[in-house]
């Protein structure tokens, strides 16, 4: 019994988990152990302890025998490990008490677990829609040529979101085992990927910019093309930075620190508004102000998420070549959010290259309802990440419980469809009795007018719709996902080609 004792103390040394750290997605599950394998023999070696302590028990420790007797140390022994078995049996506890909260308790702790994240997809919209917002008081042509603009350097940006998953996975794998080398090594690695992404889409960027735009756009609109590419050009210096920064945060996300990544993107915002204000407005640079303005802001927001992990102990400067066998699994973690993305990115690319084929008012009033719908939209974020988050304990745990995981998936639709009416009501409000924000031009207002009621529809409905995505995801029901994706892919893309043919 002694040397089963003496086991047990190394089981429950490495006691890291904490309620508030974000699990891995159930895509990062595939591919790796899970960060917290420990929960279910914590409870089980919790009672083999009481068994092995109880005082009708006799132990022979250090060769002696007694009955009910235990040396000092091993009472010491047992009762660290019986707290640790507390402990973690608490976290544990707590992790299953969101499911057993009312709804606006559990509105609190998605807000309180997941409003970090959020900024992980608001930055980049939030700052496309000031560029909107401040180019469009200005020229038509070049609100219009913002359209196509922004679909190379934001949409192609979310097929990358695969780096914030494998750093999520990765680190959050590390630290539970409590290996802080390991932690620093992959780091290191995803910064060197991403750091080689970016140089690779920055020359994209400046050999082929150009020529991407100008299918985009058409030989009807060849009169943006110029204005879109200064916008790109100017951009697409900021690649490695936006790359390097996304990694930075995913890694001080996956670390439990949130405050780090919020000052980044605020003070990013903020650059980016004061760049547009003074740059566009005072200055008169038109869209290629708005474009350095944000480049800027995007470099800021990287260099400050790099040294909020450098405050944290470790090297945001340190880039590390990854083996081949790394290299694999991070693409093995990746895959099937890149795939999610890619349809994603290609159904928006759609709907700018159809968009564009109709004119420049039609370009330029879609702008503005794209930008408006992403930054709404972004709202329901949260509500995907809780059940990415949270679902897996009650679906795989110890604690498996498909009654209150479907009570929590109620409470998630009831939440996404409270929030979808609210959302939908304040995002149509703004372009329907505001226009005048990111436009002057009554033809382009005109055109805006025309999509309010399909706008409003798709704001309510798409919180919830997150809400089940999430849920899925959970679930590790991989594949319907990606059936349902390339799905809507297919169905959208014939029914554009359907409507702009007609």
């Amino acid at each position: 019994m002694q040397s089963q004792c003496k086991t047990l103390t190394f089981t429950f040394s490495p006691i890291s988990s904490n309620h508030k750290l974000p699990f891995p997605s159930p895509i990062n599950l595939r591919a790796c152990k899970p960060p917290f394998p420990s929960f279910r023999s914590s409870v089980k070696s919790h009672k083999f302890i009481r068994n092995c302590s109880s005082p009708n028990q006799e132990l022979v420790v250090d060769g002696v025998n007694g009955n009910g007797s235990i040396s000092r140390d091993t009472e010491e022994v047992t009762e660290l490990v019986q707290e640790a078995a507390e402990v973690e049996v608490e976290e544990v506890k707590k992790i299953d008490d969101l499911a057993d909260q009312s709804i606006w308790g559990q509105m609190k702790e998605i807000v309180m677990f997941t409003g970090p994240a959020a900024g992980l997809w608001i930055c980049g919209p939030l700052m496309s829609l000031i560029d909107t917002a401040v180019i469009g008081q200005g020229s038509s042509v070049e609100l219009a040529a913002l359209g196509p603009a922004t679909v190379v350097c934001d949409y192609l940006s979310y097929t990358f979101m695969f780096l914030s998953v494998a750093t999520s996975n990765l680190v959050a794998t590390s630290l539970a085992r409590g290996d802080k080398d390991e932690v620093q090594h992959q780091i290191s690695i995803l910064l060197f990927i991403g750091l080689a992404c970016g140089v690779v889409m920055m020359a994209f960027t400046r050999l082929f910019g150009s020529g991407v735009l100008a299918a985009f756009t058409g030989a009807k609109n060849a009169e943006i093309v110029p204005a879109a590419n200064t916008y790109v050009q100017i951009r697409g210096l900021a690649w490695p930075a936006v790359l390097i920064g996304w990694v930075a945060q995913s890694a001080s996300l996956g670390m439990k620190d949130s405050w780090g990544p919020l000052k980044a993107l605020a003070v990013a915002s903020a650059i980016n508004g004061a760049g547009d204000l003074v740059l566009c407005t005072f200055l008169g640079y038109g869209i290629a102000g708005a474009a350095w303005a944000t480049m800027v802001s995007q470099v800021v927001a990287a260099y400050m998420m790099m040294d909020a992990l450098n405050k944290k102990g470790y090297n945001a400067f340190s880039l590390c070549v990854p083996s081949p066998s790394e290299l694999f699994t991070i693409i093995g973690l990746a895959a099937p959010v890149f795939m999610t993305m890619m349809s994603k990115v290609l159904f928006y690319s759609l709907l700018v290259y159809f968009a564009t084929s109709m004119g420049t008012s039609v370009i330029a009033a879609h702008q503005v309802m794209l930008q408006t719908y992403n930054i709404c939209t972004i709202l329901g974020e949260p509500l995907s990440q809780t059940a990415q988050s949270f679902m897996p304990e009650l679906l795989f745990g110890i604690n498996r419980n498909l009654p209150k995981a479907r009570m929590l998936l109620k409470s998630l639709v009831i939440i996404g469809a409270t929030l979808g009416i609210v959302v939908g009501t304040i995002g149509t409000a703004i372009p329907w009795l505001f226009p005048t924000i990111f436009t002057h031009d009554k033809v382009v207002t005109l055109e805006m007018h025309k999509v309010i009621i399909p706008y409003f529809l798709a704001l309510s409905i798409t919180p919830s719709t997150l809400s089940l995505e999430g849920t899925l995801l959970a679930g590790r029901d991989l594949r319907y996902i990606s059936l349902s994706t390339a799905g809507c892919l297919a169905v959208a893309g014939l029914l554009l080609m359907v409507i702009t043919h007609s």
